[in-house]
This record gives C-alpha cells, sequence and structure tokens, in this order.
C-alpha cells in the first residue's frame, strides 16, 4: 500500500467558456468580468502548481482565450466536451490516466484565487488517506476539492448541493483546520471581498485593483 506521502497527484480544474463565466459577478465587475474570471483561473492554477504533492494540472476548457494564459502558466490543456461539469472532469482524469497511471487525481474549482499552496498539500496528504475524499466549501454546501487514490474510481458529482452529494457517494470529508484558501470558491462580490481579506493571488489582484481603485 502507497504511503500517503509518496503519492504524487494529478489534479483536473474546468474552466469554463468566458461567455459563461463569473456571470453572478457581472453587475460588480461589468466590462471587467471575462478578465476577472481569467485571473482567478491563473491563480488556482499557479497555487495548484506550485504545490509540492502536484505532478501537473489538467486545465479543462473549450475557450482559447483562457487556454492560452492557462497553458502559459505549465498547465496541460485538453478540450471540453461540453456536456457539463463532471463530463468535463471525467475527460481531464482520463487524460490523467493516460499519462500518469500511478497518481492520485483530483479535481479541483477554478475559482479559488486566494488559494494557498501549503493548504492544497495539507489537503492533498489527508486525501490520500482515503480512496475518494473531498473538502467542502465555505458555505458547507459545496465541494471544492475531490480526489481519489491511484486505481480507485474517479466518481466527482460537482453542481449545488455537491458535498451532500459526495458524503453519500462515501467520500470522506475533509474538516481539516486552516483549509481557507481552498474552501473559498468566488461566485459573487461578496465572495470575492471575502477572498480578498485572505489574500488574493496576483493575477486576480490586479484585476481587482482596476475594478476597485483605492480611494
Amino acid at each position: 500500500m502507497l504511503k500517503p506521502m509518496s503519492i504524487r497527484w494529478s489534479l483536473v480544474i474546468p474552466v469554463k467558456t468566458l461567455i459563461a463565466a463569473k456571470t453572478r459577478m457581472a453587475a460588480a465587475a461589468g466590462p471587467y468580468r471575462t478578465r476577472l474570471a481569467v485571473a482567478v483561473a491563473c491563480d488556482t492554477v499557479a497555487a495548484a502548481l506550485a504545490c509540492p504533492p502536484v505532478a501537473r494540472v489538467i486545465v479543462v476548457t473549450a475557450d482559447p482565450a483562457a487556454a492560452g494564459p492557462l497553458a502559459a502558466l505549465g498547465a496541460d490543456v485538453v478540450p471540453d466536451p461540453d456536456r457539463g461539469l463532471n463530463t468535463a472532469l471525467r475527460t481531464g482524469a482520463a487524460h490523467a490516466a493516460r499519462v500518469a497511471p500511478d497518481d492520485a487525481v483530483g479535481a479541483l474549482q477554478a475559482d479559488l484565487p486566494a488559494l494557498r499552496p501549503a493548504e492544497l498539500a495539507a489537503a492533498l496528504e489527508a486525501a490520500a488517506e482515503f480512496d475518494q475524499a473531498f473538502v467542502p466549501d465555505a458555505l458547507d454546501v459545496g465541494t471544492t476539492f475531490y480526489g481519489v487514490r491511484p486505481e480507485r474510481p474517479f466518481m466527482p458529482g460537482f453542481g449545488g448541493e455537491s458535498r451532500a452529494r459526495h458524503l453519500a457517494a462515501g467520500a470522506k470529508e475533509l474538516c481539516l483546520p486552516g483549509l481557507d484558501s481552498l474552501r473559498r470558491d468566488v461566485d459573487t462580490p461578496d465572495d470575492l471581498r471575502a477572498a480578498m481579506a485572505l489574500g488574493l493571488g496576483a493575477h486576480t489582484a490586479a484585476v481587482v485593483r482596476e475594478l476597485w481603485p483605492p480611494a
């Protein structure tokens, strides 16, 4: 049996087409909305790539405007079949299985602009103890991370009340302290302000400075 610390991870990050991204931010972000969506995804990918247990990040997207910047950061980009979020995740996981069959596979939401590599590493270390595990979002309704050990079935249940769905599927909920940045996904202006309080990544911070200039 693999020791948890010896497990390396392939992380799959789904990125919507920009026209569909961050629609709940439209009123607050205005013409900055698509730039904000790209920036948030860039900070999520950059933090994941800086996390020592992460061997690769696989971005699944159908939007070339997002694919280019994320590939430039070092992500592997694969096409989104455009059949829903969980299908996109399974597409990325299938790619991971082809290129690194001995690695664990995780799904990570793309809207974590305050993500800290050390917090992600702590979650991955804990997840490696279980066949499947997940981290709930800050509201304890959704999910920001779901992962499985090597050679275990990858069965993500993202969307809506996904915390309950993952629990019902037998995944271990990771209730570790100190995962605030991993749990803080951003869908609304209030979410973004909460992420700002934690400390945004450089890409998102640059857009926010234009969106809400200091007084």
